[in-house]
């Protein structure tokens, strides 16, 4: 009799690309095992870049210095949405979830922008994100702080001329609005995008990169396979945003770098295309949006 596998055990490794590509969205630092280990095994199965990507001050802070030390690791900085209503009322909901209510007003949100744009600066850093507004975790209470510091970091990404990494949760109307308001960067990506078919046509018409993670390989994520039906090939990426949103079928077990050709072959099969002709776009479409 075979027993069933935990959920926390690492899925197989999947039957690697024939070309590689780049998981556009990443977080190394939530991984098992060590950042060698985790590119070795992604690089064994076509995954040779990643974009590591910072939601805090410290975690930034460690994307910026893996990039430094990695060829193949790009990183991205920023304050979460759900990291500025922390930082400025002490929210224990924030991202870095430290439990205790440290909030410390406009002026340490201030204080942290500014040591994002300090590391934004760096020529190993290639964008500002993950930012943008997360609805789902924080209430109205946390929407100023939010909007206020999403763009803050637009600014920040013109200023330094790096991509902008959107995380947009149950908000799309409002992150659209502000980006028309502020105005993107030249290059801006929809991080696991989330949106319908509709969506997916207005971010094509502003030139907007979409990103999709293992969630478009999800049983109940039609109007996601309508919204990459519909995006342009050019436009469009591939993450995992590990730990999180492991692709079928090993949704709930732990995510990374490695599993990346599970999703690549199931967006070539939406739109109705080989893989290696699925993976040569995504691998130049990265490479375009993150300007490495």
């Amino acid at each position: 009799m075979s027993r069933s596998t935990p959920n926390d055990a690492p899925p197989p490794l999947p039957e690697p690309l024939r070309v590689a590509v780049a998981d556009s969205h990443t977080h190394l630092d939530m991984q098992s095992g060590t950042v060698e280990e985790g590119l070795a095994k992604a690089a064994s199965v076509g995954v040779t870049t990643v974009v590591q990507v910072g939601c805090d001050v410290k975690g930034s802070r460690w994307a910026a210095e893996t990039a430094a030390a990695y060829e193949n690791v790009h990183a991205a900085v920023a304050l979460h949405p759900n990291e500025a209503p922390r930082i400025v009322h002490g929210d224990p909901d924030g991202w870095s979830r430290q439990g205790a209510r440290t909030g410390g007003g406009e002026a340490a949100l201030d204080d942290a922008l500014a040591e994002i744009e300090a590391l934004a600066a760096l020529a190993h850093v290639k964008a500002v994100g993950e930012t943008g507004l997360d609805y789902f975790r924080t209430g109205p209470e946390g929407m100023a702080a939010q909007e206020r510091s999403f763009r803050a970091h637009i600014e920040i990404a013109k200023r330094q001329g790096k991509a902008l990494v959107i995380h947009d949760r149950e908000a799309h109307a409002d992150v659209l609005r502000v980006l028309r308001e502020e105005g993107a960067p030249e290059r801006t990506v929809f991080h696991c995008y989330s949106g319908d078919a509709d969506m997916a046509r207005e971010c094509a018409a502003a030139g907007y990169y979409m990103s999709f993670a293992g969630t478009v390989t999800f049983k109940n994520a039609a109007p996601l396979r309508e919204a990459l039906a519909v995006a342009p090939l050019e436009l469009v990426l591939v993450e995992t945003d590990a730990p999180y949103l492991t692709p079928a079928p090993y949704r709930g077990r732990p995510n990374a770098p490695y599993l990346i050709p599970l999703t690549v072959r199931a967006m070539a099969a939406v739109r109705g295309i080989d893989e290696d002709a699925m993976a040569t776009a995504l691998a130049a479409n990265t490479a375009r949006a993150f300007a490495y």
